[in-house]
Order: structure tokens, then C-alpha cells, then sequence
């Protein structure tokens, strides 16, 4: 896989240059492979995810994902038709962003909408994270990755899905504030630059709120105004429960209104009854029968979750890199060139 982008350790580096703001790289301790979006922390986890941001760079069958096209930009003309010349995420300093509405999207997940200044667009590349600061005088600030989720070209607010964890120390913050509160933003983090390296089948392994990322590059393929009519996207979905699957009525929308390029597969540890997609892991089984195959160039595996199943799947990041493919999609046969960690 390319190596990080200048403009990402630029940015990083430009988020961090206070001493007190350094990060500290730890050594990735791994669990149990199954950990999803209603697992909390382990002690000491904020720390890990801080670690974790150095390395940002952050479903159904085999036929579907066969097919070969030269996607073509997107977005061009909504670009050039767009009215705001300014975008907030430019700036070299945290700004203070109003907190305007929360929809709470499962029993410990919200979606918090921020505004922007007025006639502004976040100027967020697909796909990029933003840095969020907390501080209390007197006290280190807190500061965390989030990824929002609003289309690229949004004017005047900005969306992020965020899980609360009791032992966290940024997540109850954020679940605890009302319209009205600020909270300070800064980036943007560059993670995988679809402009520059668009593929015609990009598969996608999502375990819990690592949708994040992945929707951002839904959007911009399926944009109302995108270009792009080839691109084909198959998601596997990992959750704890169906109750837990994040931003499902949306996924499932894209399905039904684009069945030969958008398919989800949802894979949850507990099933219901009647339940019709995969019961437990994602297996290699599973890869096999909704994904690209390895020997398909103009392809992408993205793979985002806790570290834990990232591993499973593709191997730990190590620090600013990608780190050694391993698991799951090297037994498949994939290489570096063709898999992506966020």
C-alpha cells in the first residue's frame, strides 16, 4: 500500500506541535478478534486511539464485483456550481464549532450535527478525519479523531456519528453536551485519497462505528451529482446485534436504489430469529463469496474497526504505516497494493 501522504504528516504534525499535545506511540496489545461497536475500552484505550491516529492515512456475490470501467472524476460540477469560496478546515489553529442538533441512532450512538460558519463548506477530502479538543483550564486537553459522515460539499454543518464509552474520557463529553455547547475542531487528517487512486470494485470490512470512513466514500461515489457511474462498493457489516448496526436505513437506501453497484452484507454475533445474513464472523468464506478477487488490479479492500479485528482481517497498523499485511486477506491472496487499513 502507498505510504502516507506529506500533507498527512504535515497536518498531524501542525495538530501537535505543543508539546502538551504530543502523542505517544504504545504498543498494540490485542484482544480477543471480535470486538465491535458495543465493546468499551480497555483501560488505557484513549491513549491507544491517540496512537492510533498516527497511522490514519480512518457488504451480495463474486459476479457483481467483476465487472471492469474507467471511473471518471465525480463531483465536478457540483464543485463548480458551488457557492462558498471558504472552507472551515484551513486553518492552522482549533476553532470553536456550535453544537446544533443530536439524533440518537442506537442505545449508546448518536449523530452530532456541528454548524459552520455561514456559506461555508468543510473543505474535507474524501477520505480525511478531523481532530476534536476539549479543555478545562487548569487541565491537558483532550483531543480524539473523528470522521464525519456529511457529504463533501455540505454549506453549514458538519456530521459525525459518535459512540459513548463509559470508560472514555472524550466520547461522555460529547454524549453529555446540548445544543447550544462548542467544542473545537482542526484538520483535515488525509486518510485514503480517492481522487488520486478511484477503483472500479472496492470492497469494505466495517466492524461498529468504522462505517465512518467507508460511508464517506459511499456518498462521494453515489452523490447525486457524481460522475462516476461504474464504481461497484460490496460492505461487510460487523456488529455485536441487528440493534447495534449503525446507519442501516441509509445503507440499506443505497442498496435499493443502486442493486448493481451498491450491496451490504450484514454479519452480527447474536442473530435473531430469521435472521438472513451472516451469523458470527466474517470469515474467509464469506470474503470470498462477495469480494474482488485478489487478481483484480483496479480494486480496493478497506478494512476499518477496533484494532482488534483489523488485525484479524488485514494485520495492526504500526504507527504512521499501514503495517505487514497479514490475516485473513493475505491467506486470500491479496496484496498490499490492493488493501487499505484506515
Amino acid at each position: 500500500m502507498r505510504p502516507l501522504t506529506t500533507a498527512m504528516s504535515g497536518a498531524f504534525r501542525a495538530s501537535t506541535m505543543n508539546p502538551t499535545y504530543r502523542l505517544a506511540s504504545k504498543n498494540m496489545v490485542l484482544g480477543s478478534t471480535r470486538h465491535f461497536a458495543t465493546q468499551a475500552p480497555k483501560k488505557g484505550g484513549s491513549k491507544l486511539l491517540l496512537a492510533t491516529l498516527l497511522g490514519v492515512g480512518a457488504v451480495a456475490g463474486l459476479t457483481f464485483n467483476q465487472t471492469k470501467a474507467t471511473v471518471r472524476p465525480a463531483l465536478d460540477q457540483a464543485k463548480a456550481e458551488a457557492k462558498p469560496e471558504t472552507t472551515q478546515f484551513n486553518a492552522p489553529d482549533f476553532t470553536p464549532l456550535k453544537l446544533v442538533s443530536v439524533q440518537k441512532i442506537s442505545h449508546d450512538t448518536s449523530v452530532f450535527r456541528f454548524a459552520l460558519p455561514e456559506n461555508q463548506n468543510a473543505g474535507l477530502p474524501v477520505a480525511s478525519c478531523v481532530i476534536a479538543r476539549h479543555q478545562v483550564e487548569g487541565d491537558k486537553p483532550i483531543i480524539r479523531p473523528y470522521t464525519p459522515i456529511s457529504y463533501e460539499d455540505n454549506i453549514d454543518h458538519l456530521d459525525f456519528v459518535i459512540k459513548r464509552y463509559s470508560t472514555g474520557k472524550m466520547t461522555p463529553i460529547i454524549h453529555d453536551m446540548k445544543p447550544g455547547d462548542t467544542l473545537e475542531f482542526k484538520g483535515p487528517i488525509p486518510k485514503y485519497d480517492w481522487e488520486k487512486d478511484q477503483k472500479t470494485n472496492v470492497g469494505m470490512i466495517a466492524g461498529g462505528t468504522g462505517i465512518t470512513p467507508m460511508l464517506q466514500v459511499i456518498h462521494r461515489v453515489f452523490h447525486e451529482k457524481s460522475t462516476d457511474k461504474k464504481t461497484k462498493i460490496t460492505l461487510l457489516f460487523a456488529n455485536v446485534s441487528e440493534n447495534d448496526i449503525l446507519m442501516k436505513e441509509e445503507l440499506d437506501k443505497y442498496a435499493r436504489e443502486h442493486p448493481d453497484r451498491f450491496k451490504v452484507v450484514y454479519a452480527v454475533d447474536k442473530a435473531p430469529e430469521g435472521w438472513t445474513g451472516v451469523e458470527g464472523y466474517i470469515t474467509a468464506d464469506v470474503i470470498k463469496s462477495h469480494f474482488p478477487s485478489p487478481e483484480d488490479k483496479d480494486s480496493i479492500i478497506m478494512v476499518c474497526g477496533p484494532p482488534p479485528m483489523v488485525a484479524s482481517m488485514a494485520g495492526p497498523k504500526k504507527g504512521m504505516k499501514q503495517g505487514e499485511l497479514s490475516g485473513i486477506l493475505k491467506e486470500l491472496g491479496y496484496t498490499e497494493e490492493n488493501v487499505f487499513k484506515f
